[in-house]
């Protein structure tokens, strides 16, 4: 098939799907497509990319410009709509907290005008969120987000691959094998968009099976069962060059998800506080692996079809936690340790592992309020499963998923990354859901 058919075909495909979307939340807006324009560019490559003007250290001026106009337009919608902020920032107080600590840290930054651009996008992502919430019912409007965003992304990863490699296939730097990335930066980035898809999709699935979710359109199952195939086939991947992290971080979701549904069936109660103890292991023992230079994960990876090193993460973080002790309370300053220098001396732009990415940036400062907001997540998930069980499961399965793939990827130390994001959408709009309801979470 000519490349240029198959791009039109797959066009018109997720033209198709997108109505689809239409007809599943006829309650939300147009301007619903502002957050969702949002979404679709931090899962997939910067614009500078796709237009081939070219990325710096603050991405590209039309990413900027891009980014600047959206800022824009949210806060106008915001204003029109009267948005409550003073309910806003309270009900998402350590979000906010967080936020303002990353603003400070700008201040012992060695590059602090850069710090600053980077912490900007911070504020757009509060904003997109903030849009989703003044939405009639911000419930419909997160997961018709959520639907965009693999409507659009599985279906053109799989026509880049297939028909433009140049865009959508690459090489891995450690063994020159081929790797599929499809619309996103590299392979990791595919996995976790993948991930997301297919766990999404298959909720979705489990939702209809419960009949709490309902078809709109003839075959709509049929269509969302081929979609989450496509997502399954990318995220196996071509070989060996598969995302080993997103896959075990889907078979913890999928375990949670399980278990969640056992007991919803005996009537059964988690413990008060068994999900946030269950992320707090997680996170202690994510923090403590790249320190001690692998801790113990060598069953995990010989399982996952890896090396002990975790195909070099474990010398990456030989090199890196040295310089933790440079700046180990307060750490460089937001955005301010991986510099173009940084990236060359290390031949990487990432630590593989959030925690530690953090502490770099951060510091243990920062790491401590990136967990309180973890951890305030998995109570307020815990409380919304007597309002909306469905919802409640699917943001406790993937508060799980995030913590156990910053074991060996980078996502939690911004909310600019497509994960983290989800995790903002969701602490933000299942309260305002419960909210509009009459109830407080």
């Amino acid at each position: 098939m000519p490349p240029q058919l198959a791009l039109l075909l797959c066009t018109a495909f997720v033209l198709f799907l997108l109505w689809l979307d239409r007809k599943q939340a006829p309650h939300v807006s147009h301007a619903l497509w502002v957050p969702t324009a949002w979404m679709l560019l931090i899962a997939s490559k910067p614009l500078g990319i796709w237009f081939g003007t070219g990325v710096d250290a603050t991405g590209s001026m039309l990413d900027r410009v891009f980014l600047s106009a959206l800022l824009c337009v949210g806060l106008f919608i915001l204003l029109m709509r009267n948005f409550d902020w003073f309910s806003a920032i309270k009900e998402n107080g350590w979000v906010i907290v967080l936020v303002l600590y990353m603003l400070v840290s700008v201040s012992w930054s060695d590059m602090p005008f850069i710090s600053l651009k980077r912490w900007v996008r911070e504020v757009v992502a509060i904003v997109m969120a903030f849009l989703v919430l003044s939405e009639r019912e911000p419930r419909e409007a997160l997961l018709s987000v959520f639907r965009r965003t693999i409507y659009v992304l599985i279906p053109f990863s799989v026509v880049l691959i297939k028909y433009y490699p140049a865009y959508g296939v690459s090489f891995s730097h450690w063994s020159g094998n081929i790797m599929w990335i499809g619309v996103c930066l590299q392979k990791n980035s595919l996995g976790r968009l993948c991930m997301f898809a297919v766990f999404f999709l298959v909720w979705t699935l489990v939702m209809r099976w419960r009949k709490r979710d309902l078809p709109v359109v003839k075959h709509q199952t049929k269509i969302e069962l081929l979609l989450l195939f496509i997502a399954l086939w990318l995220l196996r991947g071509p070989g060996d060059a598969y995302s080993a992290t997103s896959i075990a971080a889907l078979a913890a979701g999928f375990t949670t998800l399980i278990g969640l549904l056992w007991l919803k069936r005996r009537h059964s109660i988690l413990g008060r506080n068994a999900i946030a103890i269950m992320a707090a292991v997680v996170i202690c023992y994510g923090t403590l692996v790249p320190m001690l230079g692998g801790l113990s994960f060598g069953f995990f990876s010989s399982a996952l079809g890896r090396d002990e090193t975790l195909t070099g993460r474990t010398d990456i973080w030989s090199e890196l936690v040295p310089t933790v002790r440079q700046h180990p309370i307060l750490g460089a300053g937001y955005g301010a340790f991986w510099t173009p220098e940084a990236i060359e001396t290390h031949g990487e732009n990432e630590a593989h592992n959030g925690y530690l990415d953090t502490v770099l940036d951060l510091g243990f400062v920062g790491l401590t309020f990136i967990c309180i907001f973890l951890l305030w997540c998995c109570r307020n998930a815990q409380r919304a499963f007597a309002r909306d069980f469905d919802l409640a499961s699917f943001w406790v399965c993937f508060l799980i998923m995030t913590v156990i793939h910053n074991l060996s990827e980078s996502s939690i130390n911004t909310f600019t990354s497509h994960l983290t994001a989800i995790l903002l959408f969701l602490a933000a709009s299942v309260q305002m859901s419960a909210r509009r309801q009459g109830r407080v979470l």
